[in-house]
């Protein structure tokens, strides 16, 4: 037990927490794609998995029970004194990025998502060296533009754009950089539990989720399709488990750590979850792309290096 009633010791607490983000979601990764950018059917009725609300629902459910089951046995005695308009507002943020991110792998590839993602870090920089802070956005807002580059033949000739998909991908941006603050105003004022806030967020996303695939009619259309291709549900139960492990050490390095350490950490993961897709999936990246996500990479590890804030001495 560690000195604050979890059961992993202090001085183990961040080499597990690195580990266990990276193994989860290492897989995740490699899950998802599967799920989202698989062949469903044979020639002219071959079809897409289209179901990202559905597939959210089901990640957010195993992770609230996932949640509530280490609460149970880990961490009985402590009292939650967060509001539950927090976890409301948080579980939006949260929901909004995991749809967005789900949905825009109908369109963009892997590599492509989790670099524009990896945008996240500019948001947690320090002050404490000016010229490296700008530096690293200038870096990274350059490497994400060449990744997301692309020509597109037009009527008059060549027109680059970006499209749909790289468009959801920074909504989602957006609202991971939301999520973020939110539950770093709950781990500062409230010094809310990583247990609670994963259980709490998600089983608000769970009651919203749910009104949405009844509201919209896509319940009925996911089960028919898992009834056409029963193999999708044990990837999909398998991506819920990975899910809820992997969230588990997300918050809780977020409330021990802090935001910063939870995006150098996961930023380590997603560049060998970029090759893994790269060479798993058969996902072309052009040079210039290699370029954006050398200079993406680049300048996260700047400020990995140089965003850390001076500590406040006491006189």
């Amino acid at each position: 037990m560690g000195a604050n009633g979890t059961a992993v010791p202090d001085r183990l607490r961040l080499p597990v927490c690195f580990l266990g983000v990276f193994a989860c979601y290492f897989y995740y990764g490699i899950l998802q794609e599967s799920i989202t950018r698989g062949k469903y059917g044979d020639g002219a009725r071959q079809e897409k998995f289209t179901f990202a609300l559905s597939l959210v629902f089901i990640q957010c459910v195993i992770n609230a029970a996932f949640a509530k089951l280490l609460i149970r046995f880990f961490d009985p005695v402590r009292v939650d004194r967060t509001h539950s308009w927090l976890y409301a507002a948080c579980s939006l943020s949260y929901l909004g990025a995991m749809v967005s991110s789900n949905s825009a792998l109908q369109f963009v590839n892997y590599p492509t998502q989790v670099s524009v993602v990896m945008l996240l870090g500019v948001t947690v920089l320090r002050k404490k060296y000016p010229l490296a802070k700008y530096l690293c956005v200038l870096l990274i807002v350059t490497g994400v533009a060449l990744f997301m580059y692309k020509p597109k033949k037009g009527a008059g000739g060549d027109e680059h754009i970006f499209g749909y998909g790289e468009l959801l991908l920074l909504l989602s941006l957006t609202l991971d950089g939301l999520t973020g603050v939110s539950q770093d105003h709950m781990r500062a004022h409230y010094q809310t539990g990583s247990n609670h806030m994963m259980l709490n967020v998600n089983l608000w996303s769970t009651l919203f989720l749910g009104a949405g695939i009844l509201f919209t009619g896509e319940l009925w259309e996911f089960l028919s399709f898992t009834e056409r291709y029963p193999s999708i549900i044990y990837n999909i139960l398998l991506f819920g488990l990975t899910s809820a492990l992997g969230q588990s050490f997300i918050f809780m390095t977020v409330v021990y750590f802090g935001p910063l350490t939870c995006s150098i950490i996961t930023t380590t993961r997603k560049f060998f979850t970029i090759l893994a897709s790269v060479i798993l999936f058969a996902n072309p990246i052009s040079s210039m792309q290699w370029v954006g996500t050398v200079l993406v990479f680049l300048g996260l590890g700047l400020d990995a290096k140089f965003g850390k804030g001076v500590k406040k001495t006491s006189h």
